[in-house]
């Protein structure tokens, strides 16, 4: 009986793609777009938590660029800043009954190390491009998503196209520090005005290559929700002194014994929610026997469990993550500090909650001498998980299927945060997807080194803004 049952749930485990025919490339000059993507890298447009470190010239030759840059754009469409520094453009659509198609990405970027300069291959600001490559911070994250946009409106104003259903582009300035001054006052201002989208894209999803997936085939994996973001200090007082004479309990020992604690009592995986979709949508593309074994969670749960815990970033849609990042002690190696800190980063699983993320790790660390309070005022509860039935993920998946006619598409957890955090009160169909195909080493790239787009795969990315403002608005 349990072989029938095991054996019905594997042959009714059927794959969840649509039916989608590829379509021919829209024609892109690689050339033109590319120096363009090029200059907007120029501008160091880098985002600091404080406000007074932020280079705002930057952003200002930013803004003048753009306008330069895309005529049309800023002939045709409304727009406005937000905050001076975030932009907002509309444009129009001709049926005001329709709630809006909103495209989003942010102009900031991440600094480069102090130190690694050199070890970049191209300088992080040049903005310099070859027979492959255009190379620079924001080449990834994200101002390809800020040019790539902007490249096909402008293109499409160009063909004489009227859009049936509003377009609002928001571009943030501050997503890299948690979108605070930008989208979260263009959400705000949305609120104002009643706008609801009727299908918002974000960042956060992307195209992985074929040998870096579980299917043997391209995974675009589009973002329905994000997890939440909590820092926690930990902070012992204790009686200090020299460490030739040091007392049975220190301020580092009882620190360390509560970190201790706290790693090896991870939260539990779970299978279910957004995690259990992705699965529900990968495992049909699967060998038989781990179509069978994602067909049958409810009887294997725990061997899946532990082989996918055995990859941090497949772990990490498991589970809220415990990372401590920081520690603070002794200001000599001979003095026993009178007080020792820790912070640890929390990234919070859709189900659960700030409160009860600190509930139970002063419930694991069990011990009173420990104070536990928010690091700073950056923590932010999971979004809401988006529709997967709407018709504007299916709008999303049938363009993914045109463009990208080889990749299989799921829905999964975005681990990191996104400036779509702050529309998900707005509507259930916030989505997260960056339209680049990340290859062997990309993924480090972002935020990291030698940050760097292939030219094709970036007019692959102008040509999805353009087929999913086409298929979304008319």
């Amino acid at each position: 009986m349990l072989f029938a049952v095991v054996a019905i749930n594997t042959a009714q485990f059927e794959s969840k793609q649509l039916p989608v025919d590829a379509i021919a490339p829209h024609e892109v000059d690689l050339d033109a777009v590319s120096a363009r993507l090029a200059s907007a890298i120029q501008h160091p447009t880098v985002s600091n938590y404080d406000p007074s470190l932020v280079p705002t010239a930057t952003f200002d030759s930013l803004h003048v660029f753009l306008e330069q840059s895309f005529p049309r754009v800023h002939a045709e469409l409304q727009q406005e800043s937000v905050n001076t520094y975030s932009l907002l453009y509309t444009w129009q659509g001709t049926d005001e009954a329709l709630d809006p198609l909103v495209l989003m990405a942010h102009m900031d970027v991440v600094p480069v190390e102090p130190g690694t300069e050199g070890d970049w291959q191209q300088s992080p600001f040049e903005g310099f491009v070859d027979d492959e490559y255009i190379w620079g911070r924001g080449t990834l994250d994200n101002k390809n998503g800020v040019m790539g946009i902007l490249e096909a409106v402008e293109m499409l104003i160009g063909e004489g196209f009227q859009t049936k259903r509003t377009v609002i582009l928001a571009f943030g300035h501050d997503e890299e520090v948690g979108g605070r001054q930008g989208a979260k006052l263009i959400a705000k201002q949305f609120e104002e005005k009643r706008i609801e989208p009727w299908l918002l894209i974000d960042e956060g999803g992307i195209v992985l290559e074929a040998h870096s997936t579980p299917v043997e085939a391209p995974l675009a994996l589009i973002g329905i929700a994000e997890k939440g973001y909590l820092s926690l200090a930990l902070t012992v007082n204790a009686e200090g002194g020299h460490s030739s004479m040091p007392n049975q309990e220190t301020a580092v020992g009882i620190l360390s014994t509560a970190l201790y604690r706290l790693i090896n009592d991870p939260f539990p995986a779970r299978l279910e929610g957004v995690t259990g979709t992705l699965f529900e949508y990968l495992g049909p593309e699967m060998s038989l026997l781990y179509r069978m074994l994602f067909a049958n969670k409810w009887l294997v749960g725990p061997l899946l469990v532990n082989q996918l815990s055995a990859d941090p970033s497949s772990a990490a849609v498991l589970r809220t993550t415990i990372a401590p990042t920081m520690l603070k002690g002794s200001p000599k190696d001979n003095v026993l500090p009178s007080q020792a800190q820790a912070v640890v980063n929390f990234r919070i699983l859709p189900g659960e909650t700030i409160e009860s993320v600190t509930e139970r790790v002063r419930s694991v660390v069990d011990d009173d001498r420990v104070l536990i309070e928010p690091a700073n005022n950056s923590e932010q509860n999971p979004s809401p998980v988006s529709s997967i039935e709407s018709e504007g993920f299916m709008i999303l998946q049938q363009t993914i299927h045109e463009l990208f006619p080889e990749a299989l598409v799921a829905p999964y957890l975005v681990v990191g945060g996104t400036d779509a955090k702050h529309f998900s009160h707005l509507s259930s169909n916030v989505y997260r997807f960056s339209p680049v195909v990340f290859r062997e080493g990309d993924l480090a790239r972002v935020h990291g080194k030698n940050e760097r787009i292939l030219k094709e795969d970036y007019g692959n990315s102008i040509r999805f803004y353009r087929q999913v403002i086409l298929n979304a608005t008319q």
